[in-house]
Order: C-alpha cells, then structure tokens, then sequence
C-alpha cells in the first residue's frame, strides 16, 4: 500500500558536511525588484577602500537626477565630508565617477555628475561624452582644475589685557562713590564694576536734579524685599528710572523796586588830608566849618 509522504527524505550523510565549516557562508535570495547589478570588478577592487566601493555602490543604486554633492551624500551617512570627499575622487581616478563643471546661460556653474556602471578603460573604449540636454549647445564646457590648498586662518583673538596694567575701573566720582555705598545700607546691593559703569549716569542725574547722596541712598534703599536680591543691578536700575526725582525749578528773579542810592566817591580834603565822600574835590565839613568860623 502506498502513502503520501508529508516531507522530502533527507540525504544520507556522506561525511562531508553541505556547508563550509569555515570562512563565508552566504544565504542566497534571488531579487525579484529593487535591486542594483555591481561587479565584481567593483565589488573585489584591490585599489579602492571599502568606502568608495560602498559609495560607488550607493551611486549606481540613486536614480538620474539624484544629488550626489559632497554635503548631499554627506547628510546621509555617518563618514562626514572628508571621508565623502575621498572616496569621490578614488572613483574619479579608477574611472567610476567623472565629474565636469559647466555654466548655465545664468552665469551660474554647476557640476555635472556621470557614474560608470564599469569604467570605460574596462570596456576598450573612452568615456563618451555627457549629453548636454538641458543645456544651450553653445555654451562653453570648463573641465575641472585642481584647487590650490588655501592657507590656513588662524582664529582672530581677543586683544588680551596688559597684566601689568591692571583694569582702572570706572572713574571715580559721586555717582559712582553712591553706588559702591549701597552695600553699606544692605549687603544684597553688591554692585560689579561693570555694573556701577553702567548705572552711574543714572545716578549722576539724580544728583544733578539737587539731591544729596544721602538722600539718594535712602530713595534706592527704602522698602527693599525681605527675599534675596538675585539681580541688585537689575533692581537698582529699575529704581533709578522709577523712583527719578523732577527737575528743581528755576530759581525767580527779583523784583523790581526803586533804584538803589548812589554812593558818592571817596575825595581827600584839601585842609586835614582826610578822606570824606563829594562829588569832587575840597574841603570835608570839619575843615569847611572852620572857615566859616573864621
């Protein structure tokens, strides 16, 4: 009687085993769609590294039209534009990749990309030369010069300050000797320096507008937070804006009244020497009553 067999008999063990016991092993899957056909001439090249074959295959699996920039192919994989940079110009030298610079009617120069499949000293013949469709057939071709390397910059730096010559600091006048007195009134007004230059043409004005620095102090200084200060500059800007006192008015002028008298001149007297006050010249009231007498 015969019966249906659910699965294949396996084969008699010849000692030898079906798969390598060393070395590669590979798992074979026939594509049907979405697939790239490389070479070996690329796939075992002996001259290029591992990046500019992956990169060469990566190329030749992108559509017409793909950008294949340093920056753009740079964005996509992890080796960076030196590496990227690299392996393009080892394609260009075994023939994978020629890349030719042209201009557009725009004045614009761009470059122009071809990847070889296989080069063409492979196949006995020279590259052919790109089509130039969306270009005027006019228009010049400029092959591509090697770039001289540029120098390198060195960073600019920051003018450093003498050590000799120790920072000044803001001058020293009364608007800056009022702020630097804040931390005597409360602690939590420790001012910088850079914090007293700025602040000291405010504080200048409330001088200027006739307050005392006491007076001054006690504004900044009144119903100050019980919580600490985290900012003081922050706090005693706000104060010398919002606490600004008006401008004194003028002083008036006196008024007007009667002519003051006129104080006549000091005139020697002609008898005693004695000096007395005339309109000119002669003899006091003494020596002039004398002469009357006599």
């Amino acid at each position: 009687m015969s019966g249906h067999q659910t699965s294949a008999p396996s084969r008699a063990h010849s000692g030898r085993s079906a798969t390598p016991s060393r070395g590669l092993h590979r798992s074979r899957e026939r594509h049907m769609s979405e697939f790239t056909v490389v070479g070996h001439h690329l796939a075992q090249h002996e001259n290029l590294s591992l990046t500019a074959i992956g990169l060469a295959t990566h190329i030749q699996s992108l559509p017409d039209g793909s950008k294949v920039g340093i920056k753009d192919l740079a964005a996509k994989f992890p080796e960076g534009e030196v590496r990227v940079a690299a392996a393009l110009r080892e394609l260009e030298a075994h023939g994978y990749l020629e890349r030719i610079k042209e201009r557009l009617p725009s004045g614009r120069i761009v470059t122009r990309t071809i990847s070889y499949d296989k080069p063409p000293h492979l196949r006995g013949q020279a590259p052919p030369e790109p089509s130039a469709v969306d270009l005027p057939p006019e228009v010049p071709r400029i092959e591509a010069k090697p770039r001289a390397p540029r120098p390198q910059r060195r960073p600019l730096r920051a003018p450093q300050p003498d050590p000799q010559e120790p920072d000044p600091g803001p001058a020293r006048t009364a608007a800056v000797d009022l702020l630097i007195g804040l931390r005597t009134y409360d602690p939590r007004l420790f001012l910088s320096e850079r914090d007293i230059r700025r602040l000291a043409p405010a504080a200048a004005e409330w001088l200027a507008r006739g307050m005392a620095p006491g007076d001054v102090k006690r504004a900044l200084t009144a119903g100050l937070p019980t919580d600490p200060i985290r900012h003081p500059a922050a706090l005693m800007a706000h104060r010398l804006t919002a606490f600004l006192p008006p401008e004194l008015p003028p002083r008036p002028e006196p008024l007007s009244g009667p002519p003051a008298p006129r104080r006549l001149p000091l005139q020697n007297c002609e008898g005693c020497d004695r000096a007395f006050r005339a309109e000119g010249p002669g003899s006091c009231l003494g020596c002039a009553a004398t002469a009357v007498a006599a």
